[in-house]
């Protein structure tokens, strides 16, 4: 049930937001709302094509709280393309750093304000989070995610990514909206391993920090949308592209090793 939060931060930061993507989130999605807003304000949420009435809910919260604010987006376009909304919009209001994290409680709200600092203090880093997993975690997921961060930091000759999934980050809007402008694909699961390599391309330098992250089952209120076939094969197809883009930019990658 959507429950205003007691004591919400009340100092308004101009220049980071935190943004929360939500699809069909389920229950939790208003603990991860008022835990984010009891750390930081503001706090935006991206409903991305909801089918669950969270939508409506949220909004209510909204309307109480003018540090939360929720867009709305009328057909599921992906995680990926729901973070490109919400920066657009922040960018155009000023703001020029978002932190994501998702709407199913998995990420730590409590974290928020030391990845705020990090950011604060160093404007042109990527600063990602690195998950610390308990037993709650999948073994599948945590074995597989192995592969695919064994090859972000092939494809950046390990330029500093140590997790290339975990999606609690904070993103430079300039050079995020300018990599998503130019790229029509990661839109979805393929979304936070291929900005975090581009951006990494680009020339941001990862700055990583520990983080716990929860999996919740569903009689525990989790929701998961992750499919292991469909999003595989996304991630597959995502490092072809890769690839290829490693390949051109080879030189260059060496050249930046060679000069530092």
């Amino acid at each position: 049930m959507a429950r205003q939060i007691d004591v919400p931060v009340a100092t308004a930061s101009t220049t980071h937001l935190v943004l929360i993507p939500s699809y069909n989130p389920g229950p939790r999605v208003f603990e991860t709302v008022n835990a984010a807003r009891a750390n930081w304000n503001p706090v935006w949420v991206v409903v991305d094509g909801s089918t669950d009435g969270s939508a409506v809910a949220l909004a209510a919260l909204a309307q109480d709280d003018p540090g939360l604010q929720v867009l709305i987006l009328p057909r599921n376009r992906g995680k990926g393309a729901a973070v490109a909304h919400g920066a657009r919009r922040a960018q155009l209001v000023g703001f020029t750093h978002v932190l994501t994290m998702d709407s199913d409680g998995q990420h730590p709200a409590d974290h928020i304000e030391a990845f705020m600092r990090a950011s604060t203090t160093d404007p042109a880093a990527l600063v990602l989070g690195e998950p610390r997993f308990d037993a709650s975690a999948p073994a599948l997921r945590v074995r597989g995610r192995k592969i695919s961060n064994w090859f972000a930091n092939l494809w950046t000759l390990w330029a500093g990514i140590h997790d290339s999934l975990f999606g609690f980050r904070i993103y430079p809007i300039e050079p995020l909206l300018r990599v998503m402008r130019r790229q029509p694909w990661m839109r979805r699961f393929d979304f936070d391993v291929e900005v975090a390599v581009r951006l990494c391309w680009r020339g941001l330098r990862p700055q990583n920090i520990a983080a716990p992250v929860r999996y919740f089952r569903p009689e525990d209120g989790g929701v998961s949308h992750f499919n292991y076939w469909r999003d595989n094969v996304l991630l597959t197809w995502m490092h072809a592209r890769l690839l290829a883009g490693f390949v051109l930019r080879l030189p260059m990658l060496l050249w930046r090793i060679v000069r530092t």
